[in-house]
């Protein structure tokens, strides 16, 4: 099932920037369409792709899909770390709600396949998560966590249709913590700390995956060359807190749990932290994702495991003179 004219969602956040890079490289491609909130300026954009401003909250997408005649719909757009005036509603309509409109107007145009970015925080953020994560185990999510709670509704509502709508078929990745040469999040600024913090107790174990290993799994889905499905993208291993301190030459910073808490309550209280004690949880029971059915089924298998993509990432700032 090889897609021949294909629509991406987020066409313009870090992830839909790669892939469109990607097809436009190739010449069996014969549409392409990129579709986000954003205009995209025309010094980036590329030949052969035609650019359509969209918010995933909108009606109007079934449309677009009839006039160009979409066989596969790549969705990305989602809210993974939430803007300064961001709120839990807004990001319910994108993340939830734009899910619901992209999936409703695939079905009724007839789509072949749906592509989706889902996250391993759809496991959740819990102190009863096994070792290994598998695509078996449930996907729980986190009240507390937006973006873990949107991704576990939206995995809800995808196992529907596939239920309800086999003929769109359906590939599911859930993606582990993605590093590369231009990513700057929360969690790499866990990384720019001169002790990186740690929680008495836990290791906090990251999966890692190589940017470039996210876009080449898409397109293994976009080639047909593995069969739809839900799949843990990750590199294999994981690293510790400790042995990511170890690599960067730095010494952990080890604090309790209570302690950590409290002040994560308090500097919410006084309007002075971002982030609140659910972040706690965030830190110390992090989803660690295993990736053999990516291997063994899909038949993909990331070029660099967990502990390469780390190092590429630091050896990336390095070269940028930003060191960690």
């Amino acid at each position: 099932m090889r897609a021949r004219r294909i629509l991406v969602t987020g066409a313009d956040g870090f992830l839909g920037r790669g892939l469109l890079q990607a097809l436009a490289a190739r010449t069996d491609v014969p549409a392409v369409v990129a579709a986000d909130v954003r205009e995209v300026p025309p010094e980036r954009r590329l030949p052969g792709t035609t650019y359509l401003r969209w918010d995933v909250r909108d009606e109007g997408l079934a449309a677009v899909l009839a006039m160009h005649g979409i066989d596969t719909v790549v969705h990305l757009a989602s809210i993974v770390t939430p803007g300064k005036g961001s709120t839990r509603a807004l990001e319910y309509a994108v993340d939830v709600g734009g899910t619901r409109r992209v999936l409703d107007a695939c079905l009724a145009q007839g789509v072949r396949h749906l592509v989706v970015s889902s996250s391993g925080a759809a496991y959740g953020y819990h102190a009863d998560n096994p070792d290994w994560l598998t695509e078996d185990h449930p996907l729980r999510g986190n009240e507390s966590f937006a973006y873990a709670h949107h991704k576990r509704l939206v995995e809800e509502m995808l196992a529907e249709a596939r239920r309800a709508h086999p003929q769109l078929a359906q590939t599911v990745l859930r993606i582990g913590t993605i590093l590369g040469e231009r990513v700057d999040n929360q969690i790499t600024a866990l990384f720019e700390k001169a002790r990186p913090l740690a929680i008495a107790g836990s290791d906090s174990p990251f999966v890692f995956i190589w940017d470039e290993d996210v876009c080449g799994a898409m397109l293994h889905a976009l080639d047909g060359a593995g069969p739809p499905g839900c799949y843990n993208l990750a590199g294999d291993g994981a690293l510790t807190i400790h042995a990511i301190a170890e690599r960067l030459g730095k010494r952990t910073r080890v604090l309790p749990a209570g302690l950590l808490r409290a002040a994560l309550r308090v500097g919410r209280a006084l309007g002075i932290g971002r982030y609140g004690p659910e972040q706690l949880d965030f830190l110390r029971y992090r989803p660690v994702l295993a990736n053999t059915a990516l291997k063994q089924r899909f038949g993909y298998v990331p070029r660099k495991t967990s502990a390469q993509a780390f190092d590429a990432f630091v050896a990336a700032r390095s070269a940028q003179g930003r060191p960690l």
